[in-house]
């Protein structure tokens, strides 16, 4: 009964279109900001900032990025950690030849070279979709590994190959301890989130969705498909550049450019379908999903004391993970976020049957 929007009237349009426009959503979602600034860092430990919090903070950055261009403008990619590997490189380069910038400008210059490169990638999808954009977007992502790898330039000419990352200073503020780190991410996941909230409620969100649905009807009512494409590689490829930034300053500390391969790309392409495709809350599910279940499915067979080697546990995990994703797939195709949604619904109603 606690859950209801009765006598919750809409007076302007103002509060008709609001982001959250029932009392108790806007509740909750306060409280768990509170939660996340003040509570977490007084509970969790260092190794649960470094291993678990941070990651999955900037995975869901990454996923929120890519639902963008695949669940809300329907064109596949296979070659997100590409454009974070742009991102991290960029970042990189800019902090070592321009060490007088402002770290949040580095993450927007970051964001935005990342972005003029994912909407180079974006153009064969004018005239290619399906199957074969996603083969285009695999090349992308094996050109720039392969450029990162070949090219000195972008890694100062390290001999190794690898590069590493000095602690990070702005406005007086030194990210150097874990609760830092954490907190800074949260700040910028929070204003990212919040920012493609906003994104695909107005008319390039509509125009996304539009093209993915149908674009050849989409055009007929005046909306331009090429604009409604490389406007979606472009903004999907600023928040994975900003992911690449944040993963290698403040999750890795120094990175290769091994660091952002293939199967980074496929991780964050399962945290969509797993999460739920066209749905922003679903890149945070999908992301917890894909972090906690393998540490889970590893950790199970010593909980019930039954010893097994490293080399079968890798195995069993590969296993069961994937099982996993395909039991989803099969139960609900729309994910996590649907199976939340389902749950909200059912608080609406509840106790009664209709």
């Amino acid at each position: 009964m606690l859950y209801r929007e009765n006598g919750q009237f809409k007076t302007t349009y103002g509060s008709d279109q609001q982001l959250l426009p029932i009392t108790q959503d806007r509740w909750f979602v306060l409280a768990l900001i509170a939660f996340a600034y003040l509570a977490v860092p007084a509970l969790a430990s260092d190794y649960m900032f470094r291993a678990l919090i941070i990651p999955f903070l900037i995975l869901a950055i990454a996923a929120i990025g890519l639902n963008l261009l695949v669940g809300y403008c329907g064109q596949i990619s296979l070659g997100t950690a590409a454009f974070m590997a742009v991102g991290a490189y960029a970042s990189y380069n800019l902090v070592i030849r321009l060490p007088q910038l402002n770290f949040v400008i580095v993450l927007a210059l970051a964001g935005g070279i990342a972005a003029l490169v994912g909407a180079v990638f974006g153009v064969p999808s004018l005239r290619i979709k399906g199957l074969y954009l996603a083969v285009s977007t695999l090349a992308a992502q094996f050109f720039i590994d392969w450029l990162f790898a070949r090219v000195k330039w972008f890694t100062d000419y390290s001999s190794s190959g690898s590069v590493s990352t000095a602690s990070i200073e702005m406005f007086g503020w030194t990210i150097e301890s874990p609760i830092d780190k954490y907190l800074f991410v949260l700040s910028v996941a929070i204003v990212l989130t919040l920012a493609a909230k906003n994104l695909v409620r107005g008319h390039i969100g509509r125009a996304w969705m539009a093209t993915r649905d149908m674009d050849v009807a989409a055009e007929v009512i005046g909306i331009r498909p090429l604009t409604a494409k490389l406007s979606a590689f472009a903004v999907s490829s600023f928040y994975a550049g900003i992911a690449g930034a944040l993963w290698g300053f403040i999750h890795l500390g120094a990175w290769e450019p091994l660091a952002f391969n293939i199967n980074l790309s496929l991780n964050l392409l399962f945290m969509i379908i797993i999460g739920g495709m066209g749905s922003l809350l679903g890149a945070y599910f999908g992301a917890a999903f894909i972090l906690l279940v393998p540490i889970l499915l590893n950790q199970v067979p010593g909980w019930f004391g039954v010893p097994i080697s490293t080399a079968l546990a890798s195995h069993l995990e590969s296993m069961i993970f994937g099982s996993l994703i395909v039991f989803f797939l099969i139960v609900e195709p729309h994910g996590l976020a649907r199976l939340w949604a389902i749950g909200k619904e059912k608080l609406r109603l509840w106790p009664f049957p209709h």
